[in-house]
């Protein structure tokens, strides 16, 4: 290693002092004085944050467990952010993913009183008092009248207790559902088939029953052909849909299916939906205007009227569930960033104590040359890695810990790219924050009494 030579003219300290070349950072305001191409400076400039770099994990590694104590508060603050936004995305997730199963892709529904978010009591009456019943015209309507729906259904729901044999089931929902259905909410039967246009067509006393249902009535048996009495009526079971889960507390497998036009008859005229369909997600929001002015012409409704009946579709749920789970997340990881910022306090009195550690060292660079701004950056570099390698181990801890929560509970816990970077980002930031008081402090000491302070 080659050596260069400095004279110090401070009386306490005659004569020549060798320094090793293996520290740039001493010398680069010598060094920098030489320089006149801006390749030069260039090299200089790297030359500087590199040698920082390696000095910063010179100093982090020889006092291992004190910067593993000293992490730990980053360590958790990292890793609860990120569990935090993890349990987040894994719900918006999974609620998204119910609400298709419910309703399908590219799928809007036209009701009497159809609506999405918060209403209040005024606007509910209003709506009431205002909005028609729809009828079977109306659903024929759309369906002739809708040139971009892929398909246009109806629906209509009731509930029973259904009793057979001994065996009770209380609160099944009946539906009453045209044989696209099967298809505009993406329905998948399990075994048989699902409801046909002609049994439609003729009001069949058929049913497909949910998986609940079916286990109830006929266990281990196959239950296609066999007879299921809904309100007093035979129904002969034609299919068997595939088991859906709850949502929310609301199962879905405890629904059974049968021709809308013989659930009209037996339920009453009440209660009609118009479910209908895009052909693929770019033409959507067209198709649902399509089906609205439709509509809106049936009821012979002006340009400036209001309609009288309700539209939803799942987009627009989408995204109101995107807003509700942004909302939780903008209250609860400001919450969890606070235990980052205690992390950042530990950080502040251990840089403290390293300065003080390291007066001689700090004395020595300032005394042969090194400016005020590269001590300042020197510390504030070590306290920011410091905290950016917290921030590492945070983050494997956490994907640790959304892997044994997915494992355990069945939850589904996405960590995404948008949390890792917070993360990272605001571990890094709290470092050089909290490294801003020790590296003025270490800046603004006195080489000579740094050094006779050290040496005394």
């Amino acid at each position: 290693m080659p050596e260069v030579q400095l004279r110090i003219t401070d009386p306490l300290l005659p004569g020549l002092l060798l320094i090793n070349f293996f520290k740039p950072l001493v010398v680069h305001r010598v060094a920098t004085s030489q320089i006149a191409s801006p390749r030069c400076h260039m090299k200089a400039f790297f030359s500087f944050y590199t040698d920082a770099l390696k000095i910063a994990l010179q100093s982090i590694f020889a006092h291992k467990l004190r910067a593993f104590l000293t992490l730990i508060g980053i360590i958790i603050g990292v890793a609860s952010v990120v569990t935090v936004g993890a349990s987040i995305s894994g719900l918006n997730t999974y609620v998204v993913e119910r609400v298709s199963k419910v309703l399908g892709s590219n799928h809007f529904m036209i009701a009497r009183m159809a609506f999405q978010g918060h209403m209040t009591d005024d606007e509910f009456e209003r709506r009431n008092r205002r909005n028609k019943r729809l009828n079977w015209d109306d659903y024929e309507w759309v369906r002739d009248h809708c040139a971009s729906c892929a398909e246009v259904g109806a629906e209509v729901g009731g509930q029973v207790d259904l009793k057979q044999d001994g065996i009770e089931f209380p609160g099944a929902i009946v539906f009453g559902a045209s044989a696209n259905m099967v298809d505009i909410e993406d329905k998948t039967i399990d075994r048989g088939r699902f409801i046909s246009n002609d049994e439609v067509q003729r009001s069949a006393l058929v049913c497909v029953l949910g998986s609940d249902i079916k286990d109830k009535f006929f266990p281990n048996t196959d239950a296609i052909g066999k007879t299921l009495k809904v309100r007093g009526l035979p129904m002969q079971v034609v299919g068997v849909e595939e088991k859906r889960g709850s949502f929310f507390g609301d199962s879905f497998d405890r629904h059974i299916y049968i021709p809308v036009s013989t659930h009209l008859q037996v339920f009453g005229r009440n209660g009609l939906q118009i479910h209908g369909s895009a052909r693929n997600r770019d033409a959507f929001q067209a198709t649902i205007e399509d089906a609205r002015v439709a509509l809106r012409n049936k009821h012979r409704l002006n340009g400036n009227e209001e309609d009288d009946f309700g539209l939803v579709n799942v987009e627009e749920l989408n995204n109101q569930i995107d807003q509700f789970t942004s909302s939780i997340a903008m209250v609860v990881v400001p919450i969890t960033l606070i235990t980052l910022i205690v992390g950042g306090i530990v950080v502040m009195n251990i840089m403290l104590v390293s300065v003080t550690e390291r007066t001689f060292e700090v004395g020595l660079r300032k005394a042969v040359g090194a400016t005020r701004r590269q001590i300042l950056l020197q510390f504030l570099i070590e306290s920011g890695l410091l905290c950016a390698l917290g921030g590492v181990l945070g983050l494997l801890l956490a994907w640790g810990v959304t892997v044994l929560i997915t494992a355990l509970a069945s939850i589904t816990m996405t960590i995404t790219i948008g949390y890792i970077l917070l993360a990272i980002l605001v571990s890094t930031v709290i470092g050089m924050i909290a490294g801003i008081y020790p590296a003025f402090r270490a800046a603004k000491l006195d080489p000579i009494l740094a050094l006779t302070q050290a040496t005394s």
